[in-house]
């Protein structure tokens, strides 16, 4: 068990977590909030996020990535502590789980009277599981062409926040993007934080990451937009939904994440980008708990 558990790397799911949080405390804002619905999101998301975590095991494993110069924590198959066969038989039995997850959660959201609705969100659904899967996965993996970025805006952002939103309203406000791509970005700076760190090993193994492409120079100018626009954004959204005082609650945990970019902007070494990703991670769920919370406080 204990294996398992270091393979699933539950240190990463208080980002993935950090849209649904959110999504359901702005229904909560708005009238809409239904704890069932609000914990089985948080389950299908923790199922998403473990299924990823081991198809990236299995995909840098199966590719070479995984090899004595990677900076970051040792993986499972790398490790010796689990094969490859075993990681593909937990990968399809965790799709499984995911999938069913998500099935009693929309079934439940929507009841069986809005077929459209559950249609739409178990094909989101599979997509959800293919991408988690195709990250590093397979001869056409996304995450080796750069790619990585556009799905954690999608997924983290726009299908955290406002499919999770339109869960528990059955409609959805246009203004619901601020927020959505604020969470994208920052995700997104999570994983440009992993990026920089490898960048030496991506390259060798023909991992063609952003900051492979653009160099870390250039990294770390994209890492500064990221940091910074979700703090304009949200502002963009506040105005839109005046309520209270409480709305600017979220500068508290962005005075971390403020603290956070002037450290990357200084690292030289890539070892050192190692430790600001659990940082920029926890900050971020912060943020999006913090924001939430100024939202429901009014």
């Amino acid at each position: 068990m204990k294996k398992w558990i270091q393979a699933a790397r539950l240190r990463t799911l208080p980002l993935s977590l950090a849209g649904i949080v959110l999504a359901g405390l702005l229904a909560k804002a708005d009238g809409y909030f239904n704890w069932l619905i609000f914990i089985l999101s948080i389950l299908t998301a923790s199922l998403f996020q473990i299924l990823s975590n081991f198809a990236n095991d299995y995909g840098d494993a199966e590719k070479g990535t995984d090899n004595e110069q990677r900076i970051g924590p040792e993986r499972a198959i790398q490790s010796g502590l689990i094969t490859k066969k075993q990681m593909k038989k937990a990968i399809y039995i965790t799709a499984l789980f995911s999938f069913v997850s998500a099935l009693i959660l929309v079934l439940y959201s929507f009841g069986l009277k809005h077929w459209l609705s559950i249609l739409a969100y178990l094909i989101l659904g599979i997509a959800s599981i293919v991408a988690a899967i195709k990250y590093t996965v397979g001869k056409s993996a996304y995450g080796y062409y750069g790619m990585g970025d556009f799905f954690v805006l999608i997924f983290f952002g726009f299908v955290s926040i406002m499919g999770g939103y339109f869960l528990y309203a059955k409609a959805l406000d246009w203004t619901l993007v601020f927020p959505a791509v604020s969470i994208g970005f920052l995700s997104m700076g999570v994983l440009n934080l992993n990026n920089m760190r490898d960048i030496e090993n991506d390259r060798t193994s023909d991992k063609n990451t952003i900051p492979v492409k653009i160099g870390i120079d250039n990294a770390k100018k994209y890492h500064i937009l990221l940091m910074i626009l979700p703090l304009f954004l949200v502002q963009a959204y506040n105005i839109h939904h005046l309520r209270s005082y409480w709305q600017w609650l979220f500068i508290l945990p962005y005075i971390l994440i403020l603290k956070h970019t002037v450290r990357v902007i200084n690292i030289h070494n890539p070892k050192d980008f190692d430790p600001e990703l659990k940082k920029l991670a926890i900050a971020t769920f912060l943020f999006a708990l913090f924001f939430g919370l100024g939202q429901v406080l009014h």
